[in-house]
């Protein structure tokens, strides 16, 4: 059994519905509250759908039938401010489950991310050493709650400490598709140009104030979820492998190269409309991230990643511009 911490949200839904057509026994962690969210599974047969109050309680349980946690779970908005609720959710919970998988030898796949990268000054190499660590700077607290995970994660390792059987950490690029519609304004810019194009005809993107930049120019690692997903199920084959690994495409891609691709899976005309990017921004915004993806390569991991424009393509055309748009 493989137990999926944050199951009900985006990623882990779709990792949620990978293993349970690979005929995989799941348990999902989660809190789905009042709205639509519970439809990210609705279509998949899990073996049990549990709170994170009684996640302990459960291994407790269930512990000895646990091959896997893949640990999704946290609170992903950069814009959360709480920094309390912060680390209780991302990096206590995180702790608990690296002892717990350590003291009973179980997997552990978390989810870590890009945030760690700060404004990309130190660049986007995963190389997963406490030197190398401390260099970064992330620019909100989520990314920080992460970077101080990875960094307990490697300092253990580096002590030659104990630790799960197989441990990874998932750098998360600019992930998109299917089933993150319950994340509101964190939801992928996909996400949010498809109802605009639909109701309006026309996407807004924020104007450059860089010289550097043409307007729509500020590239991202923009990674399909299924490539996340392919990313994943090669891990859970393949336990020897351990680290600290970039999940991204390796290619950086602008804004507008995504909106072109998103008229173009509706058969649309582009029609982008600039505006200022509010003054608070500014300071903070990143111009540029692009996954180094050698080290995930060099460990095993061959698989082309998708292409922007099929992707997109797939995740218009299957899910958002259909009746029923979940996985």
């Amino acid at each position: 059994m493989i137990l999926v911490t944050g199951g009900g949200g985006f990623i882990g839904s779709n990792i949620i519905a990978r293993l349970t057509e690979e005929g995989r026994e799941v348990t999902v962690v989660d809190r789905l509250g009042t709205d639509d969210k519970w439809r990210n599974l609705a279509k998949h047969r899990l073996r049990d759908l549990v709170k994170p109050e009684a996640l302990f309680g459960h291994l407790a349980r269930e512990g000895r039938a646990i091959e896997a946690i893949i640990h999704m779970g946290a609170i992903s908005a950069t814009t959360e401010r709480d920094v309390d609720l912060i680390v209780e959710n991302n990096l206590r919970l995180s702790i608990d489950l690296w002892e717990w998988c350590t003291t009973h030898k179980v997997r552990f796949i978390y989810a870590s991310s890009a945030a760690t990268y700060g404004d990309g000054a130190e660049g986007f190499e995963d190389e997963g050493t406490s030197k190398a660590l401390a260099r970064l700077r992330p620019l909100n607290p989520y990314g920080w709650s992460k970077h101080v995970f990875d960094r307990r994660v490697i300092a253990d390792v580096e002590a030659g400490k104990p630790r799960p059987p197989q441990w990874v950490g998932l750098k998360f690029f600019n992930v998109y598709g299917p089933n993150e519609y319950h994340k509101g304004t964190m939801k992928s810019v996909v996400a949010h140009m498809y109802p605009d194009i639909m109701a309006q005809g026309r996407v807004s993107l924020f104007k450059s104030h860089r010289p550097d930049y043409v307007d729509g120019g500020q590239l991202r690692d923009f990674i399909s979820v299924r490539d996340v997903v392919d990313i994943v199920s090669w891990l859970l084959d393949h336990e020897g492998v351990c680290g600290l690994f970039n999940a991204g495409t390796g290619r950086a891609r602008s804004f507008a190269d995504l909106a072109h691709a998103t008229f173009a899976a509706l058969n649309r005309k582009p029609e982008i409309h600039y505006r200022e990017m509010p003054a608070d921004l500014r300071a903070r915004y990143q111009y540029f991230t692009e996954a180094q993806m050698d080290r995930l390569r060099a460990a095993g991991f061959n698989k082309p990643p998708t292409a922007l424009e099929d992707g997109v393509a797939d995740y218009v055309r299957r899910y958002l511009d259909t009746a029923d748009p979940y996985r």
